[in-house]
């Protein structure tokens, strides 16, 4: 009865993964403290081997759960948690190897783009970006950014 039990707990919590789930071959999913929670079908991030791939983040505030309402400052929060997650790693900002970033109005927010990344990053170097305007983003959104880390792991 007991297996029973376990086996069938376990079968549950499968259907709905788990924190720090990791991939036979050793790709790891993210979770960290404090950061925007993800729901869904989808994760934060995922670390495989010296790589972390950070999700499309949004300027949602980790305490609302609600996007920012202004919208310079809603591209900042988007920023702000990629460096959240990319810090659960051991990763900085300067670690970034690729940024993409999807814009509902390329004109009107390329430029706050801009200013925040300068902001978050001091100076250059920056890392490789790709601006893309879109049609529509999730929640009719104006912002989401993904983003790439060379972290290596310590052996």
């Amino acid at each position: 009865m007991l297996r029973f039990g376990l086996l069938s707990l376990l079968a549950f919590a499968s259907c709905f993964g788990a924190a720090h789930a990791q991939s036979p071959n050793g790709v790891r999913t993210l979770e960290s403290l404090g950061a925007i929670q993800s729901k869904g079908t989808w994760s934060l991030g995922v670390r495989a081997g010296d790589f972390i791939f950070v999700a499309g983040l949004q300027g949602v505030d980790p305490v609302t759960h609600k996007l920012v309402e202004d919208p310079e400052a809603r591209i900042r929060q988007a920023f702000q948690n990629i460096k959240q997650i990319a810090a659960s790693e051991g990763a900085s900002l300067q670690d970034c190897v690729r940024l993409t970033v999807y814009l509902s109005d390329l004109a009107r927010y390329g430029p706050m783009v801009e200013k925040a990344q300068a902001e978050f990053w001091g100076g250059p170097p920056y890392p490789p970006r790709t601006m893309i305007e879109v049609k529509r983003l999730f929640d009719d959104d104006i912002v989401e950014i993904e983003s790439t880390f060379y972290a290596p792991v310590k052996r």
